[in-house]
């Protein structure tokens, strides 16, 4: 139905079901143009190409992205190349003079797992790690923790990278914080897949996500959205974060700007925001919003869930499959194996049958996309995989 937009990633992977999407999900054609017009632009404009890149493709990327965040506030929203970029300032933010205390659970995604744990290593913060499982009771004992102390940061994935469980009312969450604390959702597994409506938070609560997975522009196109009316200050800051007041005198403080840019860095390749461009336009060109792409993944869901039952597999199977609502879960499905080596084995097989999954740990994922149809999901090699 979908595949039309991404014929050149499709031929040039003859034979391959890619269901490791929520990954690396193939870029729809338009996105080659994008890169084009890219380079025509910076030979165009040379020099003058950051003030052309600053007055007309960041305010449309910016109202796009408000859009879809339903957040009415496209001067809070700031680019970088990466989401540990980002974090990194977050995480300049906190005081120097007292030990910064973290609350978070134990499924972040690596980046920041890695960073905090780090940090937490040398002594500057303390963390605080909530279980996601059992996922049921997630949200009450993230609550309970936000009542128990002040916490400096707050930081969760509204879905879950290494199950796909899905946070479903992140607004208690947040408002059960303490005011002073900075929260930040990870909106990664979320962003353009499930509707996100930051309406009512969005005075409180960060969001990060990037275009690498659902938004489909590949990677360095990453962004957060800023709560207003904070004069954040952070350490880790590059000269994109005064952009606008560059010509001014200097004179005592560095300089801020007044929304979300306060949280830039410095110079990038601007080609991955082409990419996001190309498909934000795309998708408004063909009425393609995040409630009928994320209706058009639940029915795939649904039936490879049903082809999946009549394997009677004896690792991937409903036993083994981490949220078995789909309602509760990302674009993608979880299966927890006995261990690591197990999943790597089974990965590896597939891979040969030429179906392209991923796993964490001793957990296999299989993500669903646009340029799938239920015609073409043939899971008949999975009953020769073990």
């Amino acid at each position: 139905m979908y595949q039309q937009y991404y014929q050149r990633f499709l031929t040039a992977n003859p034979g391959v079901q890619h269901f490791s999407c929520h990954s690396h999900y193939y870029w729809p054609d338009v996105t080659r143009q994008a890169m084009l017009d890219y380079w025509d632009d910076s030979a165009r404009l040379a020099d003058d190409k950051w003030a052309f890149f600053f007055s007309d493709l960041i305010p449309t990327l910016q109202q796009h992205i408000s859009n879809l965040l339903h957040t009415g506030l496209p001067g809070q929203i700031v680019f970088a190349p990466n989401t540990h970029e980002l974090v990194m300032r977050l995480l300049s933010c906190l005081s120097t003079d007292t030990t910064g205390h973290i609350l978070t659970t134990d499924s972040e995604f690596h980046s920041f797992n890695r960073q905090i744990t780090r940090l937490e290593e040398a002594g500057i913060v303390k963390v605080t790690r909530i279980s996601s499982q059992p996922f049921d009771t997630l949200q009450e004992r993230l609550q309970t923790a936000l009542s128990e102390q002040c916490w400096d940061l707050v930081f969760f994935s509204q879905v879950l990278f290494n199950s796909g469980f899905q946070i479903d009312n992140v607004n208690a969450l947040v408002h059960s914080a303490d005011p002073k604390a900075m929260v930040v959702i990870d909106g990664y597994h979320s962003f353009m897949a499930r509707p996100v409506d930051l309406s009512l938070i969005k005075h409180r609560a960060f969001f990060i996500a990037g275009g690498y997975k659902y938004a489909q522009a590949g990677e360095g196109a990453c962004f957060m959205h800023v709560p207003p009316g904070q004069h954040y200050r952070p350490r880790f800051t590059g000269w994109y974060a005064e952009f606008g007041a560059l010509h001014e005198a200097r004179s005592g403080q560095t300089r801020y700007a007044d929304n979300g840019m306060q949280f830039a860095g410095a110079t990038m390749d601007f080609c991955a925001l082409y990419r996001m461009r190309a498909v934000f336009e795309l998708f408004a060109q063909e009425g393609l919003t995040v409630p009928v792409i994320d209706n058009y993944i639940k029915q795939l869901q649904q039936v490879f869930l049903a082809r999946l039952s009549g394997l009677h597999h004896p690792l991937l199977n409903h036993r083994n499959l981490l949220v078995n609502d789909v309602s509760r879960c990302g674009h993608f499905l979880t299966f927890a194996l006995p261990d690591e080596v197990t999943a790597g084995r089974l990965h590896q097989q597939l891979k040969e049958a030429g179906i392209q999954t991923d796993y964490r740990g001793h957990r296999l994922r299989f993500g669903f996309g646009l340029y799938h149809t239920a015609q073409d999901m043939d899971l008949n090699a999975l009953a020769r995989c073990v």
